[in-house]
């Protein structure tokens, strides 16, 4: 019976975890959905980035919930959360109509939202979201280390990041990039090979879309990622600028 018991509970955090989200108008910390649903390429590291994002709630006062249900997204849900994290979530034509309505009533209404790497390589098909979350994704090379270069050294969103650092990631290379967006961190296309960018590459931005904040970073392929302090400190200012 106890074994029986232990399982149904391990059962039932699966669900609470990857179906549904807990109802949250009682509680007083702000909380951030993540959302990591793949229907292409999945990233081994997904189960490293919601770890490593439930930490930065305990650290940092905020509640984290998980979802790879595209039924979480309607209004009346997603209104509990100050953000929403997309974590390298992958496929085209994902979300349905009234699904896609939601997302956009959520960020013209003020909501938050953060992508991490394959977030431009989700919903192709929507031009809206291409340009919400700054681009699509178009091609990469191989994993390697490449310099990041910090655009505006004085931006309160990079504060205590060094002006320049070495980092190893996937290095996306995009396609209708949205110009509007506020660049932070670029990467040298001439400290590693496979950039097409000119070497005006950017890696991380965030603007103001529609109503709502975004922030999105292209660094975050790697399990090695989530334990990189200065990759952390991105993902923790683009959720608390979101959540302004």
């Amino acid at each position: 019976m106890k074994t029986r018991f232990i399982l149904a509970l391990s059962c039932l955090s699966i669900v609470l975890s990857f179906g549904f989200v807990p109802k949250r108008e009682n509680l007083k910390k702000p909380a951030v959905l993540v959302f990591s649903l793949t229907k292409g390429y999945r990233h081994a590291s997904i189960v490293d980035g919601i770890v490593a994002i439930k930490k930065l709630g305990e650290e940092n006062n905020f509640d984290v919930d998980t979802t790879e249900n595209v039924k979480a997204f309607n209004l009346e849900n997603l209104r509990r959360y100050k953000t929403l994290v997309f974590l390298s979530p992958t496929g085209t034509n994902v979300f349905n109509d009234e699904q896609k309505k939601a997302l956009k009533k959520y960020i013209n209404k003020g909501g938050g939202f953060v992508g991490i790497h394959a977030a431009t390589d989700f919903s192709f098909e929507w031009e809206w979201y291409g340009q919400m979350v700054g681009g699509f994704f178009e091609s990469h090379p191989k994993v390697q280390q490449a310099k990041l270069l910090l655009v505006d050294p004085q931006n309160k969103v990079v504060e205590g990041l060094p002006e320049v650092w070495r980092h190893t990631d996937e290095w996306y290379n995009f396609k209708s990039f949205n110009n509007s967006v506020k660049v932070i961190v670029k990467v040298d296309e001439a400290s590693y090979e496979g950039g097409t960018m000119k070497n005006d590459h950017p890696i991380t931005w965030y603007h103001r879309f529609d109503g709502g904040r975004v922030f999105y970073t292209a660094l975050g392929h790697t399990k090695e990622s989530y334990k990189d302090p200065l990759f952390l400190k991105q993902v923790l200012a683009g959720i608390e600028w979101t959540m302004k």
